[in-house]
């Protein structure tokens, strides 16, 4: 017993002797297999993930189908660099991503390797197409860690700190939240306060947003927002870009998030479920938007490696094979009613947001309203402790979000949602 309980310190050990304390881990579980939503760490101990390495895993770990087209591409090629001798498979996914893409409109496609350069690229598409500098995000925003994505990030800790200066020709306006006390009408005045103290709109290449906030608390964005946002763009010649890195491949209920909305982006990025796991990131916009950079300057040296590009076209047929943007509405209901039902009768509970299989509880102190974030990771402790994998957002750190894979059993989300109300009762009375 003793050999077995030292196997996840050994390795706690190791980590802190090899890697950098920049690069923080959640949990002392070291994984040593995993299967749709489950995953046993080096001791045997077995936990089930509602959170899918960050939503990367709509289709679960090692979805047999996936599998199977990884092994079958890698018994032909594993790395070229497309942008040296190019392959079929990658113009096949652009051509799917195409036509899957909202916008009644011609469509390009370039693939990338994470969800940060889609985001750089996205930067240097919408710069290059318009002739300006200046971009605009929002407030709570998480757009990635390289500079340009932190500069694009609108939360400090723990993604700025220690880092200096920014990027210049960021601009940030706040995201609506009603729990924080911010109306789509505040947001809307931010924009033309920025616009009149600023930046010029004529010097605003691009305004970012997500559709549903990742790191910054799951908020969803309110349909007349979007639509302000398309006409303001409209009339300023600035190009709207939709971050779906988090939100795509069938998550809210749609393939996309933007599908739940009445306007089209100028560009989409998109990365996470795209490849079920491998590295794999793509940029999708207006055909002359995309034409607009110079031959070579797109692309990267592992830019739509053939692994991922083949994980990614299997990902997209299980998706529609499998029912899994029904499924993520269907689940996402259940697993929402679970929570308002929990909310009645926990005053700690603030408010519960979802949309499709993307949900979120918010948690504040009920004597003082106040954003809780101990009382958060107080329950993140306790679904640990009992086998159940939670990731917090949240500008305050006060957010549980559920992201479970869509392919999960029936019976294993009914024993995590079990899980979770134990452990919100038992951190509550604590």
């Amino acid at each position: 017993m003793n050999r077995r309980l030292t196997q996840n310190a050994d390795l706690e050990t190791r980590r802190l002797a090899a890697c950098p304390r920049g690069v923080a881990v959640q949990t002392r579980h070291f994984t040593a297999s995993a299967r749709n939503s489950e995953l046993w760490d080096v001791e045997g101990a077995r936990l089930i993930d509602f959170g899918s390495g960050i939503a990367v895993l709509a289709t679960g770990h090692r979805h047999p189908r996936i599998v199977a087209a990884v092994q079958q591409q890698l018994e032909a090629f594993h790395h070229t660099c497309f942008q040296v001798t190019p392959y079929e498979s990658y113009i096949d996914l652009c051509e799917r991503l195409n036509e899957s893409v909202p916008g009644d409109f011609a469509k390009k496609t370039s693939l990338f390797t994470t969800g940060v350069e889609a985001v750089e690229n996205a930067v240097k598409v919408a710069r290059a197409a318009t002739g300006r500098d200046a971009v605009i995000s929002f407030a709570g925003a998480f757009h990635g860690r390289t500079m340009m994505g932190m500069a694009l990030t609108g939360k400090v800790a723990p993604y700025k700190l220690g880092f200096g200066a920014m990027p210049a020709g960021v601009w940030h306006v706040p995201y609506p939240a009603p729990t924080l006390g911010v109306t789509v009408e505040d947001s809307i005045d931010a924009l033309d306060h920025l616009f009149k103290a600023d930046v010029d709109p004529r010097r605003v290449a691009a305004i970012f947003i997500e559709l549903v906030q990742g790191e910054g608390g799951f908020y969803v964005a309110p349909p007349a927002l979007l639509r302000h946002l398309r006409a303001l763009c409209d009339q300023h010649g600035i190009l709207l870009v939709v971050d779906e890195i988090q939100t795509g491949f069938g998550r809210t209920g749609k393939l996309f998030a933007l599908e739940h909305h009445e306007v089209e982006a100028d560009l989409v990025t998109m990365a996470k479920s795209l490849a079920g796991g491998f590295p794999l990131s793509a940029l999708t916009g207006r055909a002359e938007l995309m034409d607009a950079a110079q031959p070579g300057g797109l692309g990267g040296t592992y830019a739509g490696n053939p692994l991922a590009v083949a994980a990614a076209l299997e990902v997209l047929r299980v998706i529609e094979d499998e029912g899994l943007v029904a499924r993520a509405a269907a689940l996402g209901e259940h697993l929402s009613g679970e929570l308002q039902a929990l909310r009645v009768h926990t005053p700690a509970i603030a408010d519960v947001r979802a949309l499709g299989l993307m949900v979120a509880v918010e948690f504040h102190d009920p004597a003082t309203g106040a954003p809780d974030a101990g009382l958060t990771q107080r329950i993140q402790q306790e679904a640990l402790e009992r086998g159940l994998l939670l990731l917090t957002c949240g500008v305050h750190g006060n957010v549980i979000r559920f992201l479970p894979a869509l392919t999960i059993e029936e019976e294993v989300f009914a024993e995590g949602i079990d899980i979770l109300r134990a452990a919100i009762r038992l951190a509550c009375r604590a």
